[in-house]
C-alpha cells in the first residue's frame, strides 16, 4: 500500500487507527530509500521529524508501542496521540492530511449517541467500516490520496449507506483501484475477506476507469501459521522473482501493474489477474465494486467428436470383445 501511494517529502501522513504505527514506519522507510535528499535541507528534515507523521489510537498500550516504534525508526517527534477516531469530532483534523494509510478495526456497529456527528453528516450508519470510510474522506485535503483496507462487504453491500459511500467514491472523488486480498491474509486474527481501496479526495469527481487486481498470494501461507513461502529477499513488493515464484508472491506484480494502470492495463482482458473497468459500467451496476462482478472466467472447452466417430469406435470395441470371448471359448 505504501509502494502504491508513493509518499513524497511534502506529504502529511495519517493513520487514524495506528496501533503499533506499522504504516507510518513503512512510509518513513520508503522516504529514506527513495528521497534521501530530503534530509540534506533543514526545512524538509524538520518536516519529516515533526510534521509528517500522525497516528491516533484509543489504546494506551498501543500508543506507547507505536511511539517507541517510531523512535526506533529514527523519527524524532511524531504526533502519536490518544483519540477515539469514530467518537470524537474532527474539527482540528478536517482537510489536514495529504495521505491516509489505514487498516482499522471493524467491530460491528456503534450507537448513534457515541458516534461523531460530523461523520454521521457524511453517512448515516452504525457500521464501523462505513464510518471509517467517512472518516478518511473527512481527514483528507483536496488532492489527498488514501490506501485503506476494508471488509469485502463495503464493496457490494446493498444497504443505503453502503451504496452512498461507494457513490461518493466514484462520483464525488476519484476511485483509483481495488485490490482483492486472498482469503486468510489476516489469519489467525481474523478470517473476514478484505480488500485494499485506493482513492483520491477531489470533491469534484474524476473517476474514469477503476483498476482491479485479484491478489491470490502475498508470500506467506494462508493458514493460521502464515509461514514464509519464499526466502526473505523474495518477499514484499520490490522482490525480483524467478519464473514460477509469482504464484507465491503477487506483490511485485501488483506494484508493477499499478504503475501502468493508465497504459497497457486498460487493454487487459477481464480474464486476467488485473484489468480496468470504465466508470459507466460501474454506475450501471449500482456502484458494485466487487471484482467478481466484472471478472470473466475462462472455461476449458472439451474436444467433441461426431456421433459417427463415437459409434464406430464402440462397434470396433464390441468386435474386439467378441473376438476375445471366442478365443477364450476355444481355449476352454
Amino acid at each position: 500500500m505504501v509502494e502504491m501511494t508513493a509518499p513524497g517529502p511534502k506529504d502529511i501522513i495519517c493513520d487514524p487507527a495506528c496501533g503499533t504505527c506499522g504504516f507510518l514506519v513503512a512510509a518513513g522507510e520508503y522516504l529514506r530509500e527513495n528521497h534521501p535528499k530530503l534530509f540534506h535541507e533543514k526545512k524538509t528534515r524538520e518536516h519529516f521529524h515533526e510534521e509528517m507523521f500522525h497516528g491516533f489510537d484509543f489504546d494506551g498500550t498501543m500508543l506507547r508501542i507505536g511511539s517507541m516504534n517510531m523512535t526506533l525508526h529514527c523519527v524524532d517527534d511524531p504526533d502519536i496521540r490518544y483519540k477515539d477516531s469514530l467518537s470524537q469530532e474532527h474539527a482540528g483534523d478536517t482537510d489536514r492530511y495529504s495521505l491516509v494509510l489505514a487498516n482499522p478495526p471493524f467491530a460491528g456497529s456503534l450507537d448513534y449517541e457515541t458516534t461523531a456527528k460530523d461523520l454521521l453528516a457524511v453517512v448515516k450508519t452504525k457500521k464501523t467500516e462505513l464510518l471509517f470510510m467517512a472518516l478518511f474522506l473527512k481527514l483528507l485535503k483536496p488532492g489527498g490520496r488514501a490506501a485503506v483496507i476494508v471488509p469485502d462487504g463495503v464493496l457490494f453491500g446493498s444497504s443505503t449507506a453502503h451504496k452512498a459511500i461507494r457513490r461518493m467514491l466514484v462520483e464525488d472523488h476519484k476511485l483509483d483501484g481495488i485490490v482483492k486480498l486472498p482469503s486468510g491474509v489476516f489469519r489467525p486474527y481474523a478470517g473476514v475477506a478484505e480488500a485494499v481501496v485506493v482513492f483520491t479526495e477531489t470533491n469534484s469527481g474524476g473517476t474514469d476507469h477503476v483498476w482491479f487486481y485479484d491478489c491470490q498470494a502475498d508470500g506467506l501461507s494462508l493458514d493460521d501459521k502464515r509461514n514464509a513461502l519464499l526466502v526473505a529477499e523474495k518477499t514484499g513488493p520490490r522482490a525480483r522473482l524467478a519464473a514460477g515464484e509469482h504464484d507465491k508472491n503477487n506483490l511485485p506484480d501488483i506494484a508493477a501493474r499499478w504503475k501502468d494502470r493508465n497504459g497497457s492495463e486498460r487493454k487487459q482482458p477481464r480474464t486476467a489477474q488485473s484489468f480496468c473497468v470504465p466508470k459507466a459500467e460501474i454506475v450501471a451496476t449500482g456502484y458494485d465494486l466487487s471484482i467478481n462482478r466484472y471478472k470473466e472466467v475462462v472455461h476449458e472447452c472439451a474436444e467433441h467428436r461426431s456421433p459417427k466417430e463415437i459409434i464406430a469406435e464402440l462397434k470396433a470395441l464390441e468386435r474386439q470383445i467378441a473376438g476375445g470371448l471366442d478365443e477364450l471359448e476355444r481355449m476352454l
